[in-house]
């Protein structure tokens, strides 16, 4: 009678350990989803081999970064034609991979003081040069009411001048 009580105790403890594994086998499967839902994978490939791009992915968000010299002469906020073919395929993703979905534009620059322009200063340059941006993207379709502007200025510089004078288009995935 002892064995039987000692069997049944021991089936009932395999029985009790399967389902406790079960329960964290759903648990950590549960764990996996809410990690992956609140850190999705950004997808940058879509921007990736366009000429004066570099594109990253920073959270929710993809950085799709232009080389100020690309779009720009020094000092100047007008597009240089050059640098449209760029903007076009720009444009082209975000109208068919990301329609709906807030897009900032933000101007760099250097931290050289502006000297010889009509500009009182580096914010305004930033923000003129990412308003020539959202202007150019909007003439190609994009929805100008999922658009916002900023200027950063000096602000941010990178590892160089030339690599801190961009425009950033960012797109919040979700």
């Amino acid at each position: 009678m002892q064995l039987a009580q000692a069997q049944a105790a021991l089936a009932q403890a395999d029985h009790d350990k399967s389902a406790a594994l079960a329960r964290a086998t759903a648990a950590e499967a549960k764990a996996e989803q809410t990690s992956a839902s609140a850190n999705p994978v950004v997808d940058t490939a879509a921007f990736a081999n366009i000429d004066g791009v570099t594109v990253s992915a920073e959270g929710n968000e993809i950085h799709v970064s232009i080389e100020g010299d690309v779009l720009f002469d020094s000092g100047k906020e007008t597009i240089k034609n050059g640098s449209k073919k760029s903007l076009d395929k720009v444009a082209a993703i975000l109208k068919d991979n990301y329609g709906g979905r807030e897009v900032r534009v933000a101007g760099f620059t250097d931290t050289d003081p502006i000297k010889y322009s009509k500009f009182k200063d580096n914010y305004y340059l930033g923000f003129d040069r990412a308003y020539a941006v959202r202007e150019y993207l909007l003439s190609k379709g994009v929805d100008g009411k999922q658009v916002s502007l900023s200027s950063y200025g000096p602000n941010v510089p990178l590892d160089s001048k030339a690599k801190s004078r961009r425009v950033e288009v960012i797109v919040v995935t979700d």
